[in-house]
């Protein structure tokens, strides 16, 4: 029989986990889960913060991203950007620590969230290889450009500097950051693919691509301007919860609680304080400080009914429809059919957002003619959906995501395009849908999809719907000039027929009445397409915004 373990016993085996061995375990939340998708991740992660900081900084981002192969399976992965560097006393933190940063504590738009992404390709780049992270940092006021190797220390969460220098090469140009790893990973086309919807959602951003063969593709700008940049906001009363209530309540500088409610959260006046307070049945005067449980019970109460603007949407940047659709046309030359929109914001959990949708119908191959069926009985393939969250592409988790299923809830067949159950449509479509927030809920660590909000799923099916419309505008009109013009081909076919029999009735000439015949056709068989909502959902879509 074994010997009992005592509570003392037990007692030493406990001990703290420091969130790198935590990630250094499950480097799967992170995104790392095969090497197709880790060599991805570590591509997207450095791009993401050089668009960041570029944006942020207000310079128009050049990114020149290469992959170099070593052997079979490891890859050296280097990403260089013109942004406004990073200062030598941050570098090491940025890139060998998780959950630094300086996005997680502001309500606005970013494509970073939880400090964690680039310092996770440092980890796992000593976990596969061995190899320390290389760092190149140049700062526009410095004229030395700060060098750093380092890892990872997962026992403390801490970065371990392998080497460090100040260096005279120009490495990054007057300013700009160099980032090197060397990690276990497997090339597929899907690191193209991401750069390219990366120009598409950022069309302001110039990306240039080495591939491991050699190969060099030029992403351009489309637009040579940045978007107006998102302003900060404070939390809004109506997404509200009990826990970080307490807490702000405890650290909040504010004397009552009428003036709380006004420093602490948007949309918040002096009447919407007094509002929230009448409904709570607390006193304005009261001390934040001095609330107990029941009374913060009461308060959260009041603010979610209390009736209180909606939040600013000036913390959020979106695409924007003419962006979107210009920079689908200069990825798209040859489709047939471009058309995008932009919702007007909404709200979920107190957080505002925005849907955008756009469209590419009617690809054409790489030899510019029109994709065509070997087999008039073929099933066309599903159409391809494109997703974004804050500009950037989400190309993992896609029967996850709360934009798929708003697609799939579509009913496509009033649209003229073929659709089986609740699945998507079928057909020469790329559907793109791009959410915007300042806290996009993702469903896990590694970002690849978003929750399924109602709210969500609402809006981004009305915004499809918008876009859907338009859609089956064009291919009405496609077939009506179609129609059209087959009648005319018809009426051109049988013209000496019909002359001979007019000369018959009219005694004239029947080479005469066939050319203007044949004059008459060609007049009319360069229609135009006409583009008329004949869109039988109309109706049904106002409905279900009333909701």
């Amino acid at each position: 029989m074994s010997e009992r373990k005592k509570a003392e016993d037990f007692a030493k085996e406990q001990k703290e986990i420091s969130v790198s061995e935590f990630f250094e375990k499950n480097k799967h939340l992170l995104g790392f889960d095969n090497p197709t998708k880790s060599l991805l991740m570590a591509v997207k992660e450095a791009v993401d913060n050089s668009l960041d900081a570029s944006e942020e900084a207000g310079i128009l981002p050049d990114i020149t991203v290469k992959i170099k192969q070593v052997d079979d399976n490891t890859y050296i992965v280097s990403v260089a950007d013109n942004g406004p560097g990073i200062v030598k006393e941050n570098v090491p933190r940025v890139f060998g620590k998780l959950l630094y940063g300086s996005k997680f504590h502001r309500l606005l738009q970013g494509r970073g969230q939880q400090g964690i992404g680039i310092s996770s390709v440092t980890l796992y780049a000593q976990l596969t290889t061995g190899v320390p992270t290389k760092v190149w940092s140049k700062v526009e006021s410095k004229k030395k450009t700060y060098y750093c190797e380092l890892h990872l220390n997962t026992a403390k969460n801490e970065p371990d500097i392998i080497k460090e220098d100040e260096i005279e090469k120009d490495v990054v140009g007057e300013h700009g950051v160099k980032v090197e790893m060397e990690i276990h990973g497997r090339y597929r086309k899907t690191v193209e693919d991401y750069l390219k919807q990366t120009s598409v959602s950022n069309p302001f951003a110039k990306i240039a691509y080495t591939a491991p063969d050699g190969t060099k593709t030029i992403f351009p700008r489309s637009v040579n301007e940045l978007p107006k940049p998102p302003k900060r906001m404070k939390p809004h009363p109506h997404g509200m919860e009990f826990g970080i209530l307490q807490r702000l309540l405890q650290n909040t500088s504010s004397r009552t609680l009428q003036s709380f409610l006004t420093n602490e959260f948007s949309s918040v006046g002096q009447q919407s304080a007094k509002e929230i307070c009448k409904l709570a049945k607390l006193p304005e005067d009261s001390k934040p400080q001095e609330l107990d449980r029941a009374a913060i019970d009461k308060l959260i109460k009041g603010m979610q009914t209390a009736k209180v603007q909606r939040p600013p949407t000036d913390c959020l940047s979106p695409i924007g429809s003419a962006e979107l659709e210009k920079s689908l046309k200069k990825e798209y030359p040859n489709a047939e059919f471009i058309t995008s929109i932009t919702r007007d914001p909404e709200v979920y959990r107190g957080f505002p957002f925005l849907v955008e949708v756009g469209i590419v119908y009617g690809l054409s191959d790489e030899s510019g003619t029109k994709k065509k069926k070997e087999d008039d009985e073929k099933k066309e393939d599903t159409i391809e959906l494109i997703r974004f969250a804050n500009r950037v592409p989400l190309l993992y988790q896609q029967s996850a995501c709360a934009l798929t299923e708003a697609a799939k809830d579509v009913d496509w067949r009033r649209y003229n395009l073929s659709q089986s159950g609740n699945n998507l449509p079928s057909g020469p479509m790329k559907l793109v849908v791009h959410i915007c927030s300042v806290w996009v809920p993702f469903m896990s660590e590694s970002k690849e999809a978003v929750a399924a909000y109602p709210e969500i799923i609402k809006e981004t099916k009305l915004a499809i719907q918008d876009a859907g419309r338009k859609l089956s505008s064009y291919l009405s009109g496609k077939r009506r000039a179609g129609e059209q013009k087959r009648r005319m081909q018809m009426f051109d076919r049988y013209a000496g027929e019909v002359s001979d029999a007019i000369a018959i009735l009219t005694g004239k000439n029947d080479k005469d009445i066939e050319k203007k015949l044949k004059a008459l056709v060609e007049s009319r068989v360069h229609i135009k397409e006409e583009f008329v909502d004949e869109s039988t959902d109309t109706k049904d879509v106002k409905k279900e915004e009333k909701k």
